[in-house]
């Protein structure tokens, strides 16, 4: 196996075990969370906002988890920092398996919750960034958008991964699910860990990084030499990321709530099945991206994902599987096109020795601010006007002209130093 395979495939494995453990969380905290640690809130809509709240935190962990492993990933190697981070949110999320609720221990149980999202946020902030630039900066130059598609296909693997393990539980009943069958997704993730590390363990360190002058601080040389590099790579990512979470993890609990009125188990699997589509259209767009350019097939992506917006949560309330399981997988082939290209896009936007800090504050940087507040903000605005879902389409179209706008002017980076050469060792 060639070092740009195995580096793709170990980007593939990490980072699908890192979103296994995140989603696992927004998937307990849409569905479950609000009722097992925050039974006294005023109102049911109060605690789901609680809920998603600590599921916020989780967000606002990861910039501060991409500056400090986006300066060892920057100075000391991009393998080392990825390592780190995959032990600290397998750790994390093992330990949610086994946190008493509040019935159990009272106040300290969210507390508790919410310090160990801390850490998986720490964590995720840490490993996106390593795992884009292992995957892009090993591969060779015309293909360097497919390569970094396999960092980008962690994602749905892990989100498929996370609501098939709750789809799962549901089928032992809501008894069974709400006093132990909620830790087992959680619980499990140990075991991925351990295969993730034996994988990430045996890949070679970049050799972009390795042919690279390294800066004293690289959070410095970001702030001093690319900061608007940042702040356009976060207005690249509303919809990647903050547009994906109003189309799962908002979506799940406004259409099991009681002004809509789906099933969980409905929801999942439709949920599921996005996911799967997610995973099979992934690579494919971003071959797409070599072949007709990153930017511009993302920004075709965007604009179906604003088409497909009113559709989207028409179909909610039918009842009909068919249609529900339809615009799920239709808008996620949508989101897709605007996801699958970014580790490509983000990683040419800065120089190499500072681009493991710089790609991973606007990743994370748009992770708090579109990732987190997202279902917060469509929670609200929809339970401000009455249940009606046009607030979060208006919201999601928004994302959608902010995105298109930074890629028309996010500028670009080529490296001076080629990847290794694509040979069988």
């Amino acid at each position: 196996m060639n070092r740009a395979t195995r580096a793709a495939g170990a980007a593939f494995v990490g980072t699908t075990i890192e979103w296994y453990d995140f989603y696992v969380y927004a998937t307990a905290a849409a569905l479950l969370f609000d009722d097992l640690f925050f039974p006294n809130a005023s109102s049911p809509t109060v605690a789901l906002m609680a809920s998603f709240a600590t599921y916020a935190v989780g967000f606002f962990a990861r910039p501060l988890g991409g500056i400090v492993f986006g300066h060892f990933g920057d100075r000391v190697g991009r393998k080392s920092a990825l390592v780190v981070t995959l032990l600290m949110m397998g750790g994390a999320t093992f330990a949610v398996g086994l946190l008493p609720t509040y019935a159990s221990i009272g106040t300290l149980a969210p507390v508790l919750l919410v310090l160990l999202r801390f850490v998986q946020g720490l964590a995720v902030g840490g490993e996106w960034g390593g795992a884009a630039l292992m995957a892009v900066e090993h591969a060779p130059a015309d293909k360097k958008t497919f390569y970094g598609g396999f960092a980008q296909l962690g994602n749905p693997a892990g989100a498929l991964l996370a609501t098939g393990a709750f789809s799962l539980m549901t089928l032992f009943g809501d008894d069974a699910l709400h006093s132990w069958g909620w830790r087992a997704p959680f619980i499990v993730s140990a075991v991925l860990v351990l295969v993730g590390l034996f994988i990430r363990l045996r890949v070679e360190e970049s050799p972009v990084f390795e042919e690279t002058d390294k800066t004293g601080v690289p959070i410095k040389e970001v702030f001093r030499t690319s900061w608007r590099s940042v702040l356009l790579g976060i207005g690249t990512l509303p919809v990647a990321i903050g547009g994906y979470y109003i189309l799962t993890t908002f979506l799940l609990s406004y259409a099991t709530g009681p002004s809509v009125g789906e099933t969980e188990q409905l929801i999942l699997n439709g949920l599921s099945f996005a996911a799967f589509v997610e995973l099979v259209a992934t690579l494919g767009i971003a071959w797409m991206g070599d072949r007709f350019g990153g930017r511009k097939v993302a920004i075709w992506f965007l604009i179906g994902t604003a088409v497909l917006a009113v559709p989207q949560f028409a179909v909610l309330g039918t009842h009909n599987t068919f249609l529900i399981f339809l615009m799920l997988g239709v808008m996620r082939l949508a989101t897709s096109g605007t996801y699958g290209p970014m580790a490509a896009i983000l990683s040419e936007m800065f120089p190499p020795q500072v681009r493991y800090t710089g790609i991973s504050l606007a990743y994370q940087g748009a992770g708090a601010i579109f990732g987190g507040l997202s279902p917060l903000a469509a929670t609200a605005l929809v339970g401000a006007y009455g249940g009606a879902a046009w607030p979060a389409v208006a919201l999601l179209v928004a994302m959608c002209a902010l995105s298109v706008l930074c890629l028309l002017v996010a500028p670009r980076h080529r490296d001076r130093v080629p990847a290794a050469p694509i040979t069988t060792e």
